[in-house]
């Protein structure tokens, strides 16, 4: 699976894949840490597309945070309601800049 993202002005808008689990996170981690070696700062994770984030997903995110961490900003938008409990449950709503639904 490859991801698809629009630079604007400098922030990347990265629309993520349907399920983030054990089989899709590698990629994802990959396609993110190119992101930031390429040198951008401003990302914006687009979740409108995603019903399902599992602990594999979780765990990129907040390797990605860090890697930002001081240099940097991450942001999550579009999180369904099923997707936000998952960050809600695990005490990641406090952690990330989540963005409201618009959906």
């Amino acid at each position: 699976m490859e991801l698809t993202w629009t630079d604007k002005n400098g922030k990347i808008i990265v629309s993520l894949f349907e399920r983030i689990d054990s089989n899709t996170s590698p990629s994802l981690e990959k396609d993110l840490n190119e992101l930031l070696a390429q040198g951008y700062r401003s990302i914006v994770l687009d979740f409108m597309k995603t019903s399902y984030v599992s602990s594999a997903g979780l765990r990129v995110f907040l390797g990605v945070a860090k890697k930002l961490l001081g240099s940097g900003k991450l942001q999550l938008i579009n999180l369904n309601s099923n997707v936000y409990k998952v960050f809600k449950l695990t005490g990641f709503t406090t952690i990330f800049d989540i963005l409201p639904y618009s959906g």
